[in-house]
C-alpha cells in the first residue's frame, strides 16, 4: 500500500470497482461519485471501514441500494486488501480488512516520519484565521489564552493539511474603551510626575498595568502633558497606551508561543489614505443593501427606550439575518458593526474566501449579522466560519482562583503559564471542544498521572525514546541516530506483530491521516487532543502487558527479528505522538523530568 491514508486507499478501491460497473452499464457514466465516503464504523464489531456508496449511488443509478451494495461489495471481496465484505441494512457495506493493511500502514507511518498524516486536502486555498483580537485596554486573561491556542492550533491544523493560512490579529484601537484607556494612563502619568491621585473614579481602568505606562509617559514628555487640555494629550497618550499594551500583548502571546502573521488596526480603516468604511458603505448602498430608514422598536423594550429616528441601515435581513443593523450613530459617527463589514470586506479583497473568526462566548448573537455582511461584501461567494470559545473556570485544587493585583479583576494568561508552563496550557485548553465551558485545575494540570492528559500523552512519547535507549543494549547494531534508525525499523519483519493489543495499536496509529483531515475540515483540533490521549492509553496499556507477559515485551533478549518489530511499533506511537503534539504546539520530551 502506497498511500499513508488507508482511508483514502480504500475509498480508491471502492471507486475502481465503480468504475468497472461503469463499464458494465450497472451504473451510468457521469455518475457523481463526491459524496461516497470510506471511515471506521459507529460499531466496531461491523469491522474496520464503512462505506456509503450505495446510498449515495442507487438513486442517480435507478437501483436499489442492497441490490448496487451487493454488486460493489463483491468487487470488494477480490481486492488483495479486503478480507471480508458485508452487506448490512438498507446498503451500506462493512470491510475487514487482512492483517498486512495494518502492518503496511505502520510501515507507511514510519517512512512517512514527521510528514504523516500531512496533505493537501486544501489545495493551497488562501485561509485567513483571526483569533485573540483582544481590546489593547489591558493585560490579556485566561479567556483570552482559551482563544489564542485555539486559534493557533487550527492555522497549525489548516497549515498541515494544504491551505494557505494567514494569521491575523484584529487590533480594536479606534472607538470609546480606547479613549477611556488614555484617561486611565494619563491619571497613571499624573501619578508618576509624583501627584497624588487617591482612587480610581468608577469608568477607569484601575489596574497596576498602567503604571509603566504612566512612568513612559513622564519619561518621554516631563510636565509637558499636564499643561496641554485634554483634546491635545488624548491623542499622545493614547498611541503610547496602545502601543505598549500591544507590545505587553505579544509579549504574552509569546509565552504561548502563539504567533501573528498580520496584526490589523481598525483604525487605519478610518486614517488611512482612504476611508474604507465609507467606501464600504457607499458600494453596498450602489448595490441596495444600505439605505435610509428607521426600525422598529426592539421587542420587549420599554418605549422611552427606543430612539424613533431615520437613520443609514444596512440590509442585513436580505442575506439571512433577522432585523436591518444601524451602520451610523446618532452623532454621525461609524457602528462597530459598520467598522467590521469593511474590515471582512478587506479580507476578502485581499483574496480570502474562507475566513474563520475566533470570538468569545459573549459575542454569539454577533454571528448572524455578520454572516450577513460577509455574504454582502464578496456577492454571496465568502465563507465565514464564526468559533465561539466558552468560558474556562480557573481552579486550584476544585477552588475557583482569587482575582489578579495585577489587572484589577481577572487572572492573566501570563500568570497562568508562569505557574503551569506554556504545554499544560495549551494542551488542556483543548482538551475540551471550543464550545463548552472549560475547568481548568492549576493543580491537577502538574500532576504526574493518567488524569493529567498532558502529562500522559507526554509520557507516552519519552516513554517510546526510553524504550530505544534500552534496546541498545538487546539489539547491538540499533543506529542511535534517528534518520538511520528509522531505515532500519521501516524494514522490520512487521508480520510477527500478531498480539491483538499490538493490531489494535497499527490500527489507531493509521487512523491518524484521516483524522487529521476530517479535525481539518470541521475546524475542530480538539480531536487531535482526544486521540493522542487514546493512543497514548493504548500504548501505556501494551507496555504494562509485557510486564506481566513477558513474551510481550518490546525487547526480547534472544530474538532481535520480534525486537526489531517491536521497535517499528515503537516508532509509529512516538511518530504520531510527535506529530500531534506539534499541531497542538506543545513539546514532545525524550524525558519527563
Amino acid at each position: 500500500m502506497a498511500a499513508s491514508n488507508i482511508f483514502n486507499d480504500v475509498l480508491e478501491r471502492v471507486r475502481a470497482v465503480n468504475a468497472r460497473l461503469i463499464a458494465s452499464g450497472m451504473l451510468p457514466a457521469a455518475i457523481d461519485q463526491s459524496r461516497i465516503v470510506v471511515e471506521p464504523p459507529r460499531d466496531p464489531s461491523h469491522g474496520d471501514m464503512a462505506t456509503n456508496a450505495a446510498m449515495v449511488l442507487a438513486k442517480d443509478a435507478g437501483k436499489k441500494p442492497r441490490e448496487l451494495a451487493q454488486a460493489i461489495a463483491d468487487g470488494l471481496a477480490a481486492d488483495d486488501l479486503i478480507e471480508k465484505v458485508d452487506v448490512a441494512g438498507p446498503g451500506f457495506i462493512n470491510l475487514t480488512l487482512k492483517p498486512g493493511a495494518w502492518t503496511e500502514a505502520l510501515r507507511a507511518a514510519i517512512r512517512a516520519g514527521a510528514g504523516y498524516g500531512k496533505s493537501d486536502v486544501g489545495h493551497g486555498e488562501p485561509v485567513n484565521v483571526e483569533y485573540v483580537s483582544a481590546n489593547p485596554t489591558g493585560p490579556m486573561h485566561v479567556g483570552h489564552c482559551r482563544g489564542a491556542v485555539f486559534g493557533d492550533a487550527l492555522a497549525n491544523l489548516l497549515a498541515f493539511t494544504g491551505y494557505e493560512v494567514t494569521r491575523e490579529y484584529y487590533i480594536n484601537d479606534a472607538g470609546a474603551q480606547v479613549d477611556v484607556l488614555a484617561r486611565s494612563a494619563h491619571l497613571r502619568y499624573r501619578e508618576a510626575l509624583g501627584e497624588d491621585i487617591g482612587a480610581i473614579p468608577d469608568g477607569l481602568y484601575p489596574g497596576d498595568y498602567l503604571k509603566p505606562v504612566g512612568q513612559a509617559l513622564a519619561a518621554e514628555y516631563g510636565r509637558a502633558l499636564n499643561q496641554k487640555p485634554e483634546t491635545d494629550w488624548l491623542p499622545v497618550v493614547r498611541a503610547k497606551a496602545i502601543d505598549m499594551m500591544m507590545a505587553a500583548i505579544r509579549e504574552d502571546l509569546a509565552a504561548l508561543s502563539v504567533r501573528h502573521d498580520v496584526f490589523f488596526s481598525e483604525r487605519s480603516l478610518t486614517e488611512g489614505a482612504t476611508d474604507e468604511v465609507a467606501r464600504t458603505l457607499d458600494a453596498l448602498r450602489a448595490q441596495g443593501e444600505v439605505y435610509e430608514g428607521r426600525l422598529p422598536p426592539p421587542k420587549g423594550a420599554p418605549v422611552d427606550d427606543w430612539e424613533d429616528r431615520e437613520q443609514t441601515l444596512f440590509r442585513a435581513t436580505a442575506f439571512g439575518d433577522d432585523v436591518d443593523r444601524p451602520l451610523k450613530k446618532s452623532d454621525g459617527s461609524y457602528t462597530y458593526f459598520a467598522s467590521d463589514i469593511a474590515y471582512h470586506r478587506s479580507k476578502w479583497e485581499r483574496g480570502f474566501r474562507t475566513m474563520i473568526d475566533v470570538w468569545g462566548a459573549d459575542h454569539g448573537g454577533y454571528i448572524k449579522r455578520m454572516a450577513a455582511a460577509v455574504r454582502a461584501v464578496s456577492g454571496g461567494k465568502g465563507d465565514l466560519d464564526v468559533k465561539l470559545v466558552q468560558l474556562v473556570r480557573l481552579l486550584r485544587g476544585g477552588e475557583p482562583v482569587k482575582m489578579s493585583k495585577r489587572s484589577g479583576d481577572f487572572v492573566t494568561l501570563r500568570e497562568v503559564v508562569d505557574e503551569v508552563g506554556r504545554d499544560a496550557v495549551r494542551f488542556m485548553m483543548l482538551y475540551r471542544k471550543n464550545d463548552a465551558t472549560l475547568d481548568f485545575d492549576l493543580a491537577k494540570v502538574i500532576e504526574q498521572s493518567r488524569d493529567n492528559p498532558v502529562f500522559y500523552v507526554q509520557y507516552g512519547h519519552a516513554r517510546g525514546q526510553s524504550v530505544f535507549r534500552n534496546a541498545r543494549e538487546g539489539v547491538p547494531n540499533l543506529p542511535a541516530d534517528a534518520p538511520a534508525r528509522v531505515a532500519m525499523l521501516a524494514g522490520a519483519a512487521l508480520e510477527r506483530l500478531s498480539d491483538p493489543a499490538e493490531t489494535a495499536l497499527m490500527r489507531k496509529i493509521a487512523l491518524y491521516p484521516r483524522l487529521v483531515e476530517a479535525a481539518a475540515t470541521a475546524h475542530e483540533p480538539h480531536r487531535i487532543a482526544f486521540y493522542l490521549y487514546e493512543l497514548a492509553s493504548e500504548f501505556h496499556a501494551l507496555y504494562t502487558k509485557g510486564r506481566d507477559s513477558p513474551h510481550l515485551r518490546f525487547i526480547i533478549q534472544n530474538d532481535p527479528t520480534m525486537t526489531v518489530a517491536r521497535l517499528a511499533l515503537v516508532e509509529g506511537v512516538v511518530t504520531v505522538l510527535a506529530s500531534g503534539l506539534s499541531l497542538l504546539g506543545v513539546d514532545a520530551p525524550d524525558e519527563m523530568r
